[in-house]
């Protein structure tokens, strides 16, 4: 289901570009594609993950952005979008994200606030959690941190 209040739409379908850019990046985040996924995003992308575990806090450019999806990858998250609304400036988008991998498990709603640069990147995400305390503990079950100095470096 898709939302559109004042958008830009692309022309094609009536869609918004945005909108369809982010289809874009599910598309490929779903066949493991961080080539594709990539190719949506902004050199100089800010992406926020919440909660207090080794993966959270925000993540700024491709290089961090791929690195944090190349983790997500090895506990097999998987996403399913519920809604988009969009306008002039944000898509929001709820989803369900959930684990395939590791110890515990994630099951729960999301919810992602995307912003997009002047070229139609997406040049900031700030996800929100519907259940973070089971992120944080699943997180800190499946990953662990870099040994000291190396940690600190």
């Amino acid at each position: 289901m898709t939302e559109q209040n004042g958008a830009e739409r692309d022309g094609k379908d009536g869609k918004d570009a945005k909108v369809a850019t982010i289809e874009r990046f599910f598309a490929a985040y779903a066949a493991g594609d961080v080539e594709g996924m990539s190719g949506t995003l902004a050199e100089d992308i800010a992406w926020t993950i919440p909660g207090r575990h080794p993966l959270s806090g925000t993540k700024h450019g491709l290089a961090e952005v791929r690195s944090f999806f190349d983790q997500l990858g090895t506990a097999g998250f998987k996403a399913e979008p519920i809604f988009f609304g969009a306008n002039e400036e944000y898509v929001v988008d709820v989803h369900r994200g959930w684990s395939t991998e590791g110890v515990g498990q994630v099951d729960t709603i999301w919810a992602l606030v995307w912003h997009f640069d002047a070229d139609g990147k997406i040049d900031r995400v700030v996800n929100l959690s519907g259940d973070q305390h089971q992120m944080d503990n699943y997180v800190w079950a499946n990953f662990t941190l870099a040994p000291l100095p190396t940690r600190l470096a």
